[in-house]
């Protein structure tokens, strides 16, 4: 039998290659487009602001919020977010390589609306919001996004209303006081805080009744 040195590392190349195949979603927890992604608070002064002003008593804090869509079984992540200065779809694979961490694992807790809706409408709205730049003015119709209000114009029902309630913004801790991230921040603005806009936020969301949650990466 003559040997074919070339074909028999190719042969070795592939197999290893599949011996070494994983999922890169645990086995319990099936992905499905329109997930909506929570992510824990991380370290950063950005992150404490947001949770300093919404997420007084939750033990589970979030600062951040997006969107999972799987496109021709790969997933991709639609989010907001002040690391890309605005909208962005991104690998799914640099979405959890940026998470914070909680005991070694991603701190990313996925929920799923239950209720019935048209979501690839909801990923198409959040598609034409590409490339629009991060709202660190956090107000209605201007042209910007931030995380939660990317998904609160995005996921409509049939007849075009929101799913998610909008709700005056809370900017103080819970003691009253104003964090000096967001006093700092509007004063560069030339701006008066927002507080009491109508707006959202990750914590508010993470509550809403219409959404169960799927899994805990942590």
């Amino acid at each position: 039998m003559t040997k074919n040195p070339g074909f028999f590392l190719l042969f070795l190349l592939l197999l290893t290659g599949c011996c070494r195949k994983e999922s890169i979603f645990p086995a319990d927890y099936r992905p499905r487009t329109g997930d909506l992604l929570f992510v824990v608070a991380a370290d950063s002064g950005f992150s404490q602001a947001i949770v300093q002003a919404t997420a007084h008593h939750e033990p589970i804090k979030f600062s951040h919020v997006a969107i999972l869509t799987v496109e021709k079984d790969t997933p991709y992540v639609l989010e907001a977010s002040s690391r890309h200065d605005g909208v962005a779809l991104v690998p799914w694979n640099d979405f959890l390589a940026n998470a914070p961490v909680l005991g070694g694992k991603p701190g990313i807790v996925v929920k799923r609306v239950e209720t019935d809706f048209p979501v690839n409408e909801a990923i198409s709205r959040a598609r034409t919001h590409l490339g629009e730049s991060y709202d660190w003015h956090f107000l209605p119709d201007n042209g910007m996004m931030y995380c939660s209000e990317l998904v609160y114009e995005s996921f409509r029902d049939a007849g075009g209303k929101p799913l998610f309630t909008a709700r005056p913004m809370r900017f103080r801790d819970a003691d009253g006081q104003m964090p000096a991230f967001w006093t700092e921040l509007f004063d560069r603005l030339g701006e008066p805080v927002p507080e009491g806009q109508p707006g959202t936020n990750p914590n508010d969301m993470a509550k809403e009744t219409i959404l169960r949650e799927i899994w805990r990466f942590f």
